[in-house]
């Protein structure tokens, strides 16, 4: 039997009214999630942003303890010193490094040359040793930056190692030997940072070597030096380099520092006796004449003599007469590393040879100061330089007769926070004693600078006056003493030749002592 049978139909039930709210519900989480994801990530993005834009601002602060208590440190402890220092070169020299928001104080102000300064803090050379980190140097509240040495022709220095951190003196030895890039790399870099007013000229008198620039430095209130090696391929006693130095830097410096002190190059200190130092001052003062002679902007750089601390009471009154001898010269850094070792150094590294610097330092170059401000007169300012770590040290070297001072190791081990801090100190001191830091150099240098006589016939007033009429009383007592003398002898002479006073032999003796008798 044929059965025939329907198609089956596939039919579905209708959704229950449960089924429709709990895949709405699911829909809904669904877009909740996302949307809080969405939230969650964006919540993260901000958070980043902002936290970064933090850090960014703490690390740009120089003040920021990150860099005194962890970065500095990291760098010291796991690098060895020389790449750690040219590390820190490369990062003040790439415009990321931190920077020195906060204004000087005015208590701090110092007129150096004339020119203004904001505070009396300055960088010694040594640290940027071919002008690579000058502005990221100013912008860490340096006054003054002053790099080298820079040698005529390149030479890498000493072989290494040849640096030597003291940590437990806070301390650094160092016989680096003068490593420079040379002459016409720092020269190309510091034309480099000129304002671009205008193309260089083939013709050089109608070229201005600063563009219009007031200062080298390119920062009001701010001076830029440059310290003066000379090669050590060069004889000892020859003044070729520090001369062809000035020709080529004195354009582009608003200092020249002829460093003869340094104890790393062989013979260079012996350029510190009197009659070598006198030929060079006079060889470097009439190279800087003939740059401002055929300046355009009759730009004058600032000619100072740096010296070292080893020297005994007459090897600094030499180097005081050379100064005196030569009025081009316009001040003296005091001053560069000494080759002693003081029996308070304890760390294992003091044995290195090579030039101690840090706190160890200070008393030598501050006698060393003390002892030449007293042989020169006001007219010539000293740079104090030497274990400066603090707001104290650079008042006490104020208070010898510094105008200014130097910092070099206490920025390696306190990092780019060092020269506000030591600003910060010094300002509280000066203020608690309501002084300021030209009243203290200003007392200091008229105490203990040597007096400068006035040529006779300059002077003035009453004070002229009251000095001619001394004089003419003196030449009259003396006349009258003289007189009143050869009267006497005359009476004598003719008393003994009356009584024809004679001895053996035929000679006769007229004096006023008793004549000598016969033996």
């Amino acid at each position: 039997m044929l059965r025939l049978t329907a198609a089956r139909t596939i039919s579905r039930k209708p959704l229950s009214s449960a089924s429709i709210a709990r895949r709405a519900a699911s829909t809904s989480s669904q877009q909740t999630q996302q949307a809080g994801s969405f939230a969650r990530t964006a919540a993260y993005a901000s958070l980043f942003v902002v936290s970064t834009g933090l850090f960014a601002i703490y690390y740009s602060d120089c003040r920021a303890a990150l860099h005194k208590y962890i970065v500095t440190p990291v760098i010291r402890y796991t690098l060895d010193p020389e790449t750690g220092h040219r590390l820190a070169v490369r990062v003040l020299g790439s415009g990321l490094a931190p920077r020195d928001p906060v204004t000087d104080d005015e208590v701090l102000k110092v007129e150096l040359w004339g020119e203004e300064m904001s505070s009396p803090v300055g960088l010694a050379a040594g640290f940027d040793k071919n002008g690579e980190a000058i502005d990221g140097l100013f912008n860490l509240g340096f006054s003054w930056v002053e790099i080298g040495s820079v040698t005529p022709k390149p030479q890498p220095g000493n072989p290494k190692p040849r640096v030597f951190h003291l940590p437990n003196d806070s301390a650094l030895i160092n016989r680096y030997g003068f490593p420079s890039d040379g002459h016409v790399a720092v020269l190309s870099r510091l034309r480099a940072r000129l304002p671009l007013v205008f193309p260089y000229s083939a013709e050089s008198d109608s070229e201005d070597p600063l563009h219009g620039a007031e200062r080298a430095s390119l920062h009001a209130g701010k001076l830029l030096a440059v310290n003066l090696g000379k090669n050590k391929s060069s004889p000892p006693d020859s003044i070729a380099d520090f001369v062809t130095g000035v020709r080529t830097f004195g354009p582009y410096a608003d200092a020249l520092v002829v460093n003869v002190s340094s104890p790393n190059t062989p013979g260079l200190r012996g350029m510190q006796s009197r009659t070598l130092l006198e030929e060079l001052l006079a060889g470097v003062v009439a190279a800087r004449d003939e740059v401002t002679a055929t300046s355009t902007n009759k730009h004058r750089p600032k000619l100072l003599l740096k010296i070292a601390p080893d020297l005994d009471e007459s090897e600094v009154a030499d180097i005081a007469a050379a100064v005196r001898a030569n009025n081009g010269v316009d001040g003296v850094i005091v001053s560069n590393t000494t080759i002693r070792r003081p029996s308070g150094v304890s760390d294992p590294n003091k044995v290195e040879q090579g030039g101690l610097s840090g706190p160890p330092l200070k008393p030598y170059a501050l006698a060393t100061l003390r002892t030449l401000r007293g042989m020169l007169p006001a007219s010539v300012p000293l740079i104090g330089c030497g274990g400066i770590s603090s707001g104290a040290d650079a008042l006490d070297f104020a208070r010898a007769g510094a105008s200014a001072v130097q910092l070099y190791t206490a920025f390696g081990y306190g990092g780019v926070g060092v020269c506000r801090q030591i600003k910060d100190e010094l300002a509280a001191v000066l203020r608690q004693e309501g002084k300021t830091w030209s009243q203290v150099v200003q007392e200091a240098v008229a105490q203990t600078s040597l007096k400068e006589t006035a040529p006779q016939g300059v002077e003035s007033g009453s004070d002229s006056q009251e000095s001619r009429e001394t004089s003419i009383k003196l030449l009259v007592d003396e006349a009258e003493e003289l007189k009143r003398l050869l009267d006497g002898l005359a009476e004598r002479m003719e008393q003994k030749a009356e009584e024809g006073v004679s001895v053996a032999g035929g000679k006769q003796y007229v004096a006023v002592t008793p004549p000598p008798t016969e033996s």
